[in-house]
C-alpha cells in the first residue's frame, strides 16, 4: 500500500492577509508542503446574518492575497462546501498532519462547526492549532487581567511572514463555485470600500497623515465622519489587517503627529473593538437572547409596518431614513448613527431588537459578530448595566447635520426643502409643501409615529423595568463576568 504524502493545511476564515499571520507563519516554518483553503460554507453563507456584500469583500480580498502569493507558487483555494466535506476529501488523498487557523469568535453556528472539526481532527489524528486572535481569550470566566494582557499583546512584535517556493500540493478542487454565484462575487460595487490588504494600509496611511486631524471633532457627524474616521473597520472585520498592525501603525505615527490627541482617541476605539468581541467570546447568547434575562419579560408587540418602514428608509424622519439609505448603498455609517438607528427601532418604534439585528448585520460591510450583538443590546437597553441611550432623531439631525447636507445627499426628494424644515419636513404647511415642491405623504412619507409620545412611553417601560428583581439579580452576574474588578492599589 502506497503511503500518503504528508501535508499541512492553513484554513483562512476572518484573516485574509499575508502579514502578521501566525497560521501561515507556522506552515512556512514546517518542512511539509501545505495548502491554503478558504470556505464558502452553504450553511454559513445562507445564515440570515450574511449577505452578498460580505462574500464579495472576502472574495476580492482573496484575489489580492493570491497576487501576493503567486511568486511563491502558492494560492488560496476557495471551496464552496462544508468544512468537513473538504477536510475529508483532502485527508482521503493526503496524510494531513496539521491544520493551522485562527480561533474565531463567531456565532453559535460557527462555534458548533468548529467543535465538529475538532472531533474530526481527533478521529483522524490531525493536530489542529487554533491561534489566538487580536488579544481575544477563550475560556476566561471574567475580565480579570484582560486589559493588561491586551496591551501586552498590542505592544509585542508583529509577525513578519516570509514565503518560500516549495513543493506544491496537487489537489484538484471539486468544490467549485457555481457560475451564478461566481459572477455575483466578481461584480464588486464601486460604492463599497475596496477590499484587500493593500487598501487597509492605504486607508491607515491617509488617516494618520491627514484625514484623522478632525477625528474627535467629526466622529459623531454622519457626513464628515466618512472622511475623518479611520474607515478601517471592514479590513479589521475580514482580517485584511490585524488589530495589532493597526494599533502599532497609529501608535508609531502618533509620535510626530500634530494631532496626537485624535490618534490617541482612535487607539482607544481599537481597544473597545476587542473589548466587545471578548464579551461575545465569553457569552455568545448575545446573538439571540437578552444578556440580562430579566428583559425577556418585556413584551414588544410586533408591528410589521414599522419594521418595513425602518428597513426601507421610509419612517418620515429624515436622518433615520438617510442613514438607512446610505448604509444600503455604501455599507458604512458612523457609530453614532448606528446607535441612533437601533435606538429608534427599539425605543421609539418599541420593537424587539431581534427583529433588526440580522438586517443591519447584512448591510454592514464591516459586520463583526463580536461587536454587533453586544453593541446592539447595549443600545437596545437590554443589558441592565449600561445607561439607556434614547436618541431623538430630530435632535441628532439638528446637532450633527444642521444644514441637512447629509440628508439631502441620500434623500434627494428633500432637495428643495429649506434648512428650517429639513429636520422636520412634516411641519411644513400645505402651502410650504407646494412652494418647495415636496408633498408630505406623496414625495416623502409622513412620520409613522409621534416621537414625543413614543419616547415617553419607552422611557417609562424600559427605565421602570430596571427595578425588576430578576433584572437586578442578573446585573450582579453581568458585572462580575464582563467588568474588571479594581485592585487594592486602584481602590486606595
Amino acid at each position: 500500500m502506497e503511503l500518503k504524502k504528508e501535508i499541512n493545511i492553513v484554513w483562512l476564515k476572518r484573516d485574509i492577509r499575508s502579514q502578521d499571520h501566525l497560521p501561515l507563519y507556522l506552515a512556512e516554518q514546517s518542512s511539509l508542503p501545505y495548502i491554503i483553503i478558504f470556505l464558502l460554507e452553504p450553511s454559513i453563507i445562507s445564515y440570515p446574518d450574511t449577505s452578498l456584500r460580505h462574500l464579495q469583500f472576502q472574495y476580492h480580498s482573496i484575489l489580492q492575497l493570491n497576487e501576493k502569493l503567486k511568486p511563491y507558487n502558492q494560492k488560496v483555494i476557495v471551496c464552496y462546501a462544508e468544512v468537513l466535506a473538504v477536510l475529508a476529501l483532502i485527508a482521503d488523498k493526503y496524510a494531513v498532519k496539521n491544520i493551522f487557523s485562527y480561533r474565531e469568535s463567531g456565532i453559535q453556528l460557527t462555534y458548533d462547526r468548529d467543535k465538529a472539526v475538532a472531533k474530526f481532527c481527533k478521529a483522524n489524528n490531525i493536530h489542529w492549532q487554533e491561534c489566538q486572535r487580536d488579544g481575544i481569550l477563550r475560556g476566561t470566566k471574567n475580565r480579570e487581567g484582560w486589559d493588561k494582557q491586551w496591551f501586552a499583546t498590542m505592544h509585542s512584535p508583529t509577525i513578519v511572514n516570509n514565503y518560500s517556493v516549495r513543493e506544491s500540493v496537487e489537489w484538484k478542487n471539486p468544490f467549485y463555485i457555481n457560475d451564478d454565484l461566481l459572477q455575483q462575487l466578481q461584480k464588486y460595487p464601486t460604492e463599497f470600500q475596496p477590499a484587500g490588504e493593500d487598501y487597509a494600509f492605504k486607508y491607515l496611511q491617509s488617516f494618520v497623515s491627514l484625514r484623522g486631524r478632525n477625528y474627535s471633532k467629526h466622529i459623531s457627524k454622519p457626513l464628515e465622519s466618512r472622511k475623518s474616521c479611520t474607515r478601517i473597520s471592514p479590513y479589521l472585520s475580514w482580517g485584511n489587517i490585524s488589530i495589532k498592525q493597526a494599533y502599532q501603525f497609529i501608535y508609531n505615527s502618533k509620535r510626530n503627529s500634530p494631532f496626537k490627541g485624535a490618534l490617541s482617541n482612535s487607539l482607544t476605539r481599537l481597544k473597545w473593538h476587542c473589548h466587545f468581541i471578548q464579551k461575545f467570546e465569553v457569552e455568545c447568547r448575545y446573538e439571540n437572547k437578552c444578556v440580562n434575562t430579566g428583559y425577556e419579560l418585556l413584551e414588544h408587540p410586533t408591528k410589521e409596518d414599522y419594521i418595513n418602514a425602518w428597513k426601507t428608509g421610509r419612517t418620515g424622519f429624515p436622518l433615520v431614513d438617510a442613514c438607512m439609505i446610505c448604509l444600503e448603498k455604501t455599507g458604512w455609517i458612523n457609530f453614532r448613527m448606528r446607535a441612533m438607528l437601533v435606538s429608534f427601532f427599539c425605543h421609539h418604534l418599541y420593537q424587539d431588537w431581534r427583529e433588526a439585528t440580522y438586517h443591519l448585520a447584512r448591510l454592514f460591510l464591516d459586520y463583526e459578530p463580536g461587536i454587533h450583538y453586544p453593541q446592539f443590546q447595549m443600545q437596545a437597553g437590554t443589558t441592565g448595566i449600561n445607561t439607556i441611550r434614547m436618541y431623538n432623531p430630530v435632535k441628532q439631525s439638528q446637532d450633527h447635520d444642521p444644514n441637512g447636507i447629509f440628508i439631502k445627499k441620500w434623500l434627494p426628494q428633500l432637495q428643495n426643502v429649506p434648512v428650517p424644515f429639513i429636520h422636520e419636513p412634516y411641519k411644513m404647511t400645505l402651502m410650504d409643501q407646494q412652494l418647495y415642491n415636496t408633498i408630505i405623504g406623496k414625495d416623502y412619507p409622513a412620520p409613522i409615529i409621534d416621537i414625543e409620545t413614543t419616547g415617553k412611553a419607552a422611557r417609562i417601560n424600559i427605565w421602570g423595568h430596571r427595578k425588576n428583581e430578576l433584572v437586578k439579580q442578573e446585573n450582579k452576574r453581568i458585572l462580575a463576568t464582563h467588568t474588571r474588578r479594581k485592585t487594592e492599589d486602584e481602590n486606595s
